[in-house]
């Protein structure tokens, strides 16, 4: 006989997405002594340890990391099936949690959330920003349930798509040397101070490759966040590859110039990123169709899977 409850496996999911039992009980509205012995018993019926515990916070055991995706789905089961008899198939509810690149969480949060909540203004929506590193290590971990990256994620428990098309720019401050420039030429950037993002986003990476084909220039700062590259650019300081997105205002008002650069290859897709063992229930389903439905992007979504070598956080929370 099954002895293992759905409280208790609710349980185990609250304290894996929010490493403790206070915070967990918090979330299920029950107390804290519930949540321990609720944890204790599902970990005496599995015969082993889901989490171990470190600074105070309680982290999956490699049991819990494989016990987890199936706690997952068959709690995500039983709400569709409650769905199903009652006749409310469409109306979903629930939380998703989804990890944002810096460019899309900061520059095309309306690109990425818009379709979703307009078809679904019930469920809650939690996006951390983070840059791709950080983003793959959630997934792994289970602390979100969708990634948004700039470009697809190597790794062999992760699975990525392709959403959307985006560019990066060289931006300078229009009183640059190189603003003043008719028509840029590789040799132009010899010496060229540049600004560029932290080690381990994916923008790093495609820059890095692009400068490869430019003269030898210096790094003058190393920075986290998108805005900051820009202002320091704004400011003078250096040049930087950015997002187009983020350059498009500061060039209107006259505060930014786009280099022309047509002998770099700075284009980039954006990729929609999952934990192979995750259960794509409802919510994950119509996540993914709300962004890759249509078009072009409803071709690439057929085309299915496809990695490539691709080499902190703000929240934003929308509650119904």
């Amino acid at each position: 006989m099954i002895g293992i409850s759905v409280r208790q496996l609710e349980v185990f999911v609250a304290i894996a997405s929010t490493g403790s039992v206070r915070a967990a009980a918090e979330r299920l509205f029950v107390t804290q002594p519930a949540v321990s012995m609720a944890l204790a018993e599902l970990e005496r019926q599995l015969n082993g340890q889901l989490f171990d515990r470190e600074r105070g916070r309680l982290h999956l055991s490699p049991r819990g990391k494989e016990a987890l995706p199936m706690a997952q789905e068959v709690i995500e089961r039983l709400h569709e099936l409650l769905r199903h008899s009652q006749g409310t198939d469409q109306i979903l509810t629930g939380e998703l949690r989804i990890g944002a690149s810096n460019t899309v969480g900061n520059y095309l949060v309306g690109d990425l959330l818009g379709p979703f909540v307009s078809r679904h203004p019930q469920v809650s929506l939690r996006v951390s920003v983070e840059n791709t590193s950080a983003i793959a290590s959630g997934l792994v971990e289970h602390r979100i349930d969708v990634g948004c990256t700039e470009g697809p994620i190597n790794h062999p428990q992760l699975e990525s798509f392709p959403w959307r098309e985006d560019e990066l720019v060289v931006c300078s401050a229009p009183t640059h040397a190189l603003a003043q420039k008719a028509k840029l030429k590789p040799k132009h950037f010899e010496g060229a101070q540049w600004i560029l993002r932290e080690s381990g986003s994916a923008m790093r990476n495609q820059v890095e490759q692009a400068l490869s084909a430019l003269p030898s220039g210096t790094i003058l700062l190393e920075l986290g966040q998108v805005e900051a590259i820009k202002q320091a650019v704004i400011a003078g300081l250096g040049i930087a590859c950015l997002p187009q997105a983020a350059a498009v205002d500061s060039v209107a008002a006259g505060r930014l110039t786009i280099l022309d650069t047509p002998f770099l290859d700075l284009r980039r897709r954006l990729s929609l990123v999952l934990h192979k063992s995750r259960y794509r229930g409802a919510l994950i389903e119509a996540f993914m169709q709300s962004l890759l439905a249509g078009g072009e992007n409803n071709t690439a979504c057929n085309a299915g899977l496809y990695t490539t070598d691709d080499a902190s956080a703000n929240s934003l929370d929308k509650k119904s």
